[in-house]
């Protein structure tokens, strides 16, 4: 694992066996910033006008998404059940290295760095607000009587690993998502949208991140 600086100064790992980086090129922070705490959470709390939100990560690799949306929540007082999926979780010690302590309170990063490895095993409450656990498994094999209000879809290109983005695969995890629930994701291609349309969404084409024109949200009909 390579660390790489990305064009807004954050960090991101080079993934030499997939043969990509964990997070966009353009910039680390902004990518999920913009797609997956902007245009996914914060949509849904805007929406529904809840103070509570459930969500559900495909690829939670560094842990990026999940501290940037403990940081949000925290700071608006939105109790936060957070659930992430990875198959190969990184070494506590390479999360430690690549330096997104800088963009959080102090007490979401440490609470994180302290519970990781006890969330690769079960749920663990960081404070009166936030609760964290890490599925250590591959995204088919995951199942849970959980239905979550957003889902984070951030696995590796189509190009990288296109059985992550197979109609059974997006029909296993659309069923984990509440009705009137979201899914983000950082791409939009005709396949995807064509598979969350028949899989009973509606889908809109949002403004994309640095670096991608587009990015898809799908809501569950």
């Amino acid at each position: 694992m390579d660390f790489v600086t990305t064009g807004d100064g954050s960090k991101t790992i080079y993934n030499a066996q997939i043969g990509e980086n964990y997070h966009s090129k353009h910039g680390a922070l902004q990518e999920s910033k913009h797609v997956f705490l902007k245009t996914g959470l914060q949509f849904y709390l805007e929406k529904e006008k809840v103070k509570e939100v459930s969500v559900l990560e495909i690829g939670f690799g560094t842990g990026l998404n999940f501290i940037m949306t403990a940081d949000y929540c925290l700071a608006e007082n939105v109790k936060l059940n957070y659930c992430g999926i990875e198959a190969y979780p990184l070494e506590k010690s390479i999360i430690e290295g690549i330096g997104y302590n800088e963009f959080v309170c102090g007490d979401i990063w440490d609470s994180y760095i302290t519970n990781y490895a006890a969330a690769l095993e079960n749920d663990v409450v960081l404070n009166s607000l936030i609760s964290l656990k890490v599925a250590h498994t591959k995204l088919l094999a995951f199942e849970t009587s959980r239905l979550f209000d957003v889902i984070y879809f951030d696995a590796f290109a189509a190009v990288h690993q296109p059985e992550m983005w197979s109609d059974e695969t997006l029909a296993h995890v659309a069923k984990f998502l509440k009705p009137g629930g979201v899914f983000v994701t950082y791409a939009i291609t005709g396949n995807l949208k064509r598979s969350m349309k028949a899989l009973g969404f509606t889908i809109e084409k949002a403004p994309g991140a640095p670096g991608k024109r587009e990015m898809l949200r799908a809501i569950k009909l």
